[in-house]
């Protein structure tokens, strides 16, 4: 598990991962302490019970900057949305 500290945009070659899993999101905490975490689980052909591969934490913070990461990639049609 970690808390996501800061994203900073990084030029890469990135391609789509062939592999998708399921994610669940839970808050932790409340109001000024609140944190979203995220934990994602094994890929379908697993062959244990499926299990949290991977979980990460963000504050208010760190979620602005994702929204405004989420904005550069979709644009504002991703707000309008909800």
């Amino acid at each position: 598990m970690a808390k996501i500290r800061t994203f900073t945009f990084r030029r890469a070659a990135a391609q789509a991962h062939p592999t998708e899993v399921d994610a669940t999101w839970a808050i932790a905490g409340s109001g000024p302490e609140a944190l979203v975490q995220i934990s994602t689980y094994g890929s379908d052909g697993r062959q244990s019970q499926p299990k949290v591969s991977q979980t990460i934490q963000i504050d208010e913070a760190v979620a602005a900057q994702l929204i405004d990461v989420l904005v550069d990639a979709f644009g504002e049609r991703i707000i309008r949305q909800r």
